[in-house]
């Protein structure tokens, strides 16, 4: 039989705790091949949540109590994931909130998963099933869709819906792996890191609908503002995307100032001009994202390796060349060779309009895709 061990951070939680734990233990205590322990990891409580746990204890051999400093939610979680690992046991932990916000008649359905081969399940508010509280304000809905948006678009991780909410089993070997990564990580955003550093260990994520219940008793402890920023600032240190924008930002630099040079100095065709001027960016790119962007799948094995892939990324490439060159043949076709008037009275020559809406709506996505999938693929 194997063990769960469900990890629920408090810091007054007395109204709701002794709820929340004979609700858990209804809903868990005959299941089929797994037993199910809670560990409550208080944080000094105030308002007595720990003497609560205590009165509770004595009922239930299956709760444990870990009283810890106040240090923010990724380190009570940080702390209760050590003490699971040395006293208890278990091959999967859970991670959920105390405010009644998460249905303990969720648990099986998250351990079926795991039975299936998940590593890493989540409790999903925007998948098919799925709901926010309706009564939670436009600014609060706003506030939570577009997070999850902005990391899932962040780390070009669509499939994923879900990346902020608590409610997750997890494997004890992906726990393990994340460790020298989420212990930089105290406040809120450990949520997005854990499983990011998840997705990097390639663990096999699957997501379940829940249906997220705003809590009735106490005050939820969640800084927005702070939360904002560090989610902004994991995304953009974190993500292999926006640093693959960044390099692409830099080759555009590049890619326009030979084109430049091309066309006015030295006097070559258009087309022809803009397809040498992205091949000079092309090489560039490759080692600036080898080196920054895909530092974590960077290219080793010696320099036949390296050549090699130097090689595919250049013919991954000239399809970019061939589609900014067609591209620009079509649109020059269609719409002419013409100067447009911007704001400020800017004339602007309508052959870099038409090279800017390629790059950006066609060239990137193309580019990122095949260069994941070809050339810094997954080992």
């Amino acid at each position: 039989m194997k063990k769960a061990v469900i990890i629920i951070p408090t810091y007054n939680e007395k109204a709701n705790i002794n709820t929340l734990i004979e609700s858990i233990l209804k809903y868990t205590q005959n299941l089929n091949n797994w037993s199910v322990d809670i560990l409550i990891v208080d944080s000094l409580s105030p308002d007595g949540t720990q003497f609560e746990v205590e009165k509770v204890q004595k009922k239930y051999r299956q709760l444990h109590l870990l009283s810890t400093k106040k240090e923010g939610l990724g380190q009570a979680y940080i702390n209760g994931f050590k003490y699971s690992f040395e006293h208890l046991n278990p091959f999967v932990v859970f991670e959920m909130d105390a405010d009644l916000s998460h249905n303990p008649a969720d648990i099986p359905s998250f351990l079926l998963q795991i039975e299936k081969g998940a590593d890493f399940v989540i409790g999903s508010r925007y998948i098919k099933g799925g709901s926010i509280p309706s009564n939670w304000g436009f600014h609060r809905k706003l506030f939570s869709i577009f997070a999850n948006l902005f990391v899932r678009l962040g780390f070009m991780r669509l499939t994923i819906t879900d990346w902020t909410d608590g409610y997750r089993a997890i494997k004890v070997w992906v726990i393990k792996k994340a460790f020298g990564h989420i212990e930089n990580y105290s406040g809120y955003v450990f949520q997005i890191a854990i499983l990011d550093s998840a997705i990097i260990n390639k663990a096999h994520i699957k997501e379940i609908p829940i249906k997220f219940i705003d809590r009735k008793d106490g005050v939820s402890k969640i800084n927005s503002l702070q939360y904002i920023v560090q989610t902004f600032w994991y995304v953009l240190s974190h993500s292999s995307f926006i640093k693959f924008i960044v390099v692409g930002l830099m080759g555009f630099v590049i890619d326009f100032s030979f084109a430049y040079f091309f066309i006015n100095v030295s006097h070559f065709p258009k087309v022809q001009s803009n397809m040498f001027s992205a091949e000079i960016a092309i090489v560039c790119n490759f080692f600036l994202n080898n080196f920054w962007s895909f530092k974590h799948k960077q290219i080793k094995g010696g320099i036949f390796t390296y050549l090699k892939n130097f090689v595919l990324f250049n013919v991954v490439s000239l399809g970019s060349i061939i589609i900014q060159g067609g591209g620009l043949w079509v649109l020059l076709s269609i719409f002419g060779d013409k100067g447009l008037m911007m704001p400020f009275e800017i004339n602007v020559p309508s052959w870099i309009i038409y090279k800017v809406i390629i790059i950006a709506f066609v060239i990137i996505p193309y580019s990122y895709f095949l260069y994941n999938r070809i050339v810094w693929k997954n080992k």
